[in-house]
């Protein structure tokens, strides 16, 4: 089997598709799986890989910095996949580098599949784009219209991109590594490099951003029970265009870590209380079978591909979207019950050892060869 994979963004940087990827590639090279990589470049940090790895120059995409926009050499391209051969193409964003691959599918008849990661119909309502999106689904609807597969995250995905038309989709979720991520990691390293001494750790993990609701958040430190606000350490780890606002908003309130990952992630989940997360656009939610992997309660938003990973009341709780009261009054109950979360806990942990990455990519593989075998029954029909 020879598969091209074809993104917007790759490792080294850091969002859920990014490192969903990359396990993707390991899993490839584990597997003897014959692979090429067409991603764009990342300015002053050095690839972590080589060889089948090929980076075109890029600059940052406006709506969302981690993603990128590439320039790539066409005719280099080209020269790299026709000596390559692939057998289908995996076109995982559709931006420069998931066109190029689609002009490539599309040109010389190669079977291609697509994976759908991100709500971006949402994020234009966050920007005050919304005017921009009935262009944005009629390029989706085009962009993805010949794909063999087009594999989401979540079953929540699915049903949207159904109710706009798309077929052909099938559910790819997300794994995770219980053993980076693990109740194990709950040493005091993570205390004693940000100086935390307060009782209650209550972390947040993700991009600092507007179609995070992290002005959910905001409202939550303010707002929280004052006896309860003197034990307790707000967390945000990550970074983006909020930032600094939040930076002002919360002088002394919050402790904000910028990017943190390996161990150091690990370390910072474990050591917390609860991980509240009030993102309402999301299509799976890495960072939340994370933590419970980690043995740490979440508490999410009933909306996208987060509200199937956390069972309410027995690995976290579910709250309605945006509604700071709910969400503070389940962390604060929660927190008031060490016994609760204990159990939530636990049981988290035993979910997120069912979600085997190396299952997950798998039972992909096993959709490629179908999608490959579709093309060769076609062509003997």
């Amino acid at each position: 089997m020879r598969i091209a994979l074809f993104t917007d963004t790759f490792t080294p940087q850091v969002n859920g598709v990014a490192k969903t990827l990359q396990r993707l590639v390991h899993y490839f090279e584990r597997q003897n799986i014959e692979h090429e990589v067409f991603v764009p470049d990342s300015v002053n940090e050095e690839p972590l890989f080589d060889g089948n790895i090929h980076r075109f120059a890029s600059l940052p995409f406006f709506l969302y910095p981690e993603c990128r926009l590439a320039f790539p050499n066409l005719l280099t391209m080209k020269q790299q996949l026709r000596s390559f051969n692939p057998e289908l193409l995996h076109i995982a964003t559709p931006f420069n580098m998931g066109l190029c691959g689609l002009r490539y599918a599309r040109k010389y008849q190669v079977p291609f599949v697509a994976s759908y990661h991100t709500h971006f119909d949402y994020y234009l309502d966050y920007y005050k784009l919304g005017f921009v999106m009935p262009w944005m689904w009629r390029y989706q609807r085009w962009f993805h219209e010949g794909a063999k597969k087009i594999f989401v995250p979540s079953k929540e995905t699915m049903n949207h991109l159904q109710q706009k038309g798309f077929e052909h989709l099938e559910l790819w979720p997300r794994g995770v590594d219980c053993e980076r991520f693990s109740p194990n990691k709950n040493t005091r390293a993570f205390r004693e490099r940000f100086n935390i001494t307060k009782k209650n750790i209550l972390l947040y993990v993700g991009r600092v951003a507007p179609e995070k609701d992290v002005a959910v958040l905001s409202e939550m430190v303010e707002k929280m029970n004052p006896t309860l606000k003197a034990d307790t350490q707000w967390v945000v780890v990550g970074e983006g265009p909020m930032l600094e606002e939040m930076k002002s908003r919360h002088k002394g309130d919050v402790l904000f870590t910028g990017y943190l990952d390996g161990d150091a992630l690990g370390e910072a989940y474990a050591a917390a209380d609860l991980f509240v997360f009030p993102s309402s656009s999301e299509t799976f939610g890495n960072v939340v079978l994370e933590s419970l992997a980690s043995g740490t309660p979440a508490i999410v938003a009933r909306s996208g591909g987060v509200q199937e990973i956390v069972q309410h009341n027995v690995t976290g709780r579910i709250c309605d979207v945006k509604d700071v009261r709910a969400f503070t009054e389940a962390t604060e109950q929660l927190l008031m019950s060490p016994a609760s979360r204990r159990m939530m806990g636990a049981r988290a942990r035993t979910y997120a050892r069912s979600q085997s990455w190396d299952g997950i990519f798998s039972t992909l593989v096993s959709q490629y060869e179908e999608a490959i075998h579709t093309k060769v029954k076609q062509k003997l029909a």
